[in-house]
């Protein structure tokens, strides 16, 4: 009778990480675990416990970490992005969602909370994968949300994440998004493109090669598509509504800039996420006596 021969895990995510590292990844033992139990199908509890891989499964891991070495994103790879308490569905052509934009999902979910006797209204413009609107209907199942999103490609991956959980999401332009909820939503959310055409070269390798150029860059100082949302959500606001918009680390004064130069915000902050560098802004429409 033949054996099956079986490797140690120990040794091959020695040698995983000391691969990923060499490739310039910080997160090294993260995602050797992670490609570990996406090659396996396997917990980490049931791999250190089993302490051994079949040699197929070895072969396919040692493919899924030669593709995370040549800086494809983990959760390309592995078809999972966590947000919160939520998992998504991810992979090409939608952004993957970064852990930066929970405080700002956070910081909404925060107000909705505050409004009173009522079902709260939220419109996420930009969605992408969905991932703010449905960390909303994890956290807020009461809620009523709208999400939209331009590119068809990203919002194939939205109507999967977002299926059974009430959202409303459209395709289409946020320029001209929801004119059916003009002067009536509580709160504005917004991860909107906001990177500069001119900072091409220092983005991220995994976020410039693989992420979409249209959820990325927005003309040649990053705020096009700010502006834009300044305008936007003064008509879906009611009067004391919130927006909240994330911002690259180097805009931290030429957001709040944007939303004050409209001149119908009040109560503009910028806030930090969770490596306390500069991250997000929010503002409040003024009331209907303009205050």
């Amino acid at each position: 009778m033949i054996m099956e021969s079986r490797l140690a895990v120990r040794p091959l995510l020695a040698d995983a990480r000391s691969r990923l590292q060499e490739a310039g990844i910080e997160s090294v033992d993260a995602d050797a675990w992670a490609l570990l139990q996406a090659a396996t199908g396997r917990s980490r509890t049931e791999l250190m416990i089993a302490d051994d891989l079949s040699a197929e499964q070895a072969d396919d891991f040692a493919t899924l970490v030669a593709r995370r070495v040549a800086r494809e994103p983990l959760q390309h790879i592995t078809g999972v992005a966590y947000f919160r308490h939520v998992q998504l569905e991810v992979g090409p052509g939608v952004f993957v969602p970064r852990p930066e934009t929970e405080v700002m999902t956070g910081w909404v979910i925060d107000r909705l909370r505050e409004v009173p006797d009522r079902t709260p209204v939220v419109v996420d413009l930009c969605t992408g994968s969905g991932a703010i609107a449905r960390a909303l209907a994890d956290e807020l199942p009461g809620a009523d949300i709208h999400a939209v999103e331009l590119s068809e490609q990203a919002a194939h991956w939205a109507a999967k994440n977002l299926a059974g959980t009430g959202v409303e999401l459209r395709v289409g332009d946020m320029a001209e998004a929801f004119t059916d909820l003009d002067g009536t939503v509580d709160v504005v959310v917004c991860n909107p493109p906001y990177v500069p055409l001119l900072a091409w070269e220092s983005v991220q390798v995994e976020a410039r090669d693989h992420d979409p150029e249209l959820a990325l860059f927005s003309g040649d100082d990053g705020l096009d598509a700010i502006a834009v949302l300044t305008r936007v959500a003064a008509r879906l606001l009611r009067p004391d509504g919130w927006v909240a918009c994330e911002h690259a680390e180097v805009q931290s004064e030429a957001v709040p800039a944007l939303f004050a130069r409209h001149g119908g915000y009040r109560q503009i902050r910028d806030h930090r996420d969770l490596s306390d560098r500069p991250r997000f802004t929010t503002a409040r429409l003024a009331g209907a006596g303009g205050t």
